[in-house]
């Protein structure tokens, strides 16, 4: 019993320093050039937390993030329209990103058995930031489509700056997976 409680707290822990990680990377200047089409650093740790710690520890994280988010932005950079707009795009867009963890015993096995993850690192984050993006597409089309140009269906105006947001995170997480693929073995798997 007290070693589950041990656990329990060790994930909590890590649930906190994530997200601290998380929100303090979605402060870095992160704009690429490209209207509203933006890189959230956060992306990365929650996709290793959620790789590490399964689909319950990444779906709570992602969803404290997104709380913290919308306190600490959301409400201060006009990116709080109402309270269902704020929910949609915030704690549950966050939150979906721990569907990552859908993958962490798969994931976790390849780099047991010295194996190759990569492509199931980058499939199961895609489902993750795909899941991400479509709250924010989905509240695009209703909320922000009065900012769309004049004449510009509101949600191919959505589709344009949100897929953008995917695209370019994608991209990113490649490059990083790539990069970080020689200490996946310390970063995701739980030592006992």
């Amino acid at each position: 019993m007290t070693n589950v409680r041990n656990n329990d707290l060790i994930i909590l822990t890590e649930v906190a320093l994530i997200t601290a990680l998380a929100l303090v990377l979605s402060f870095v200047p992160h704009s690429t050039g490209v209207s509203s089409i933006e890189f959230m650093y956060g992306l990365i740790p929650m996709a290793i937390f959620a790789l590490r710690r399964g689909l319950k520890a990444g779906l709570m994280a992602g969803f404290v993030w997104g709380i913290l988010d919308l306190v600490l932005r959301g409400f201060s950079n006009g990116g709080f329209l109402n309270p269902l707009q704020g929910i949609v795009e915030y704690p549950l867009a966050f939150g979906v990103v721990g569907l990552i963890g859908l993958g962490s015993v798969q994931v976790k096995q390849a780099i047991e058995n010295g194996k190759n993850a990569i492509g199931l690192i980058l499939l199961y984050s895609s489902i993750g930031f795909f899941a991400k993006y479509f709250c924010h597409f989905i509240a695009g089309g209703i909320y922000w489509g009065t900012y769309a140009p004049k004449g510009m269906n509101p949600w191919i105006y959505s589709l344009v700056i949100n897929g953008g947001s995917f695209i370019a995170n994608m991209i990113m997480l490649l490059v990083l997976v790539v990069v970080l693929n020689r200490v996946f073995k310390q970063l995701i798997i739980v030592k006992n």
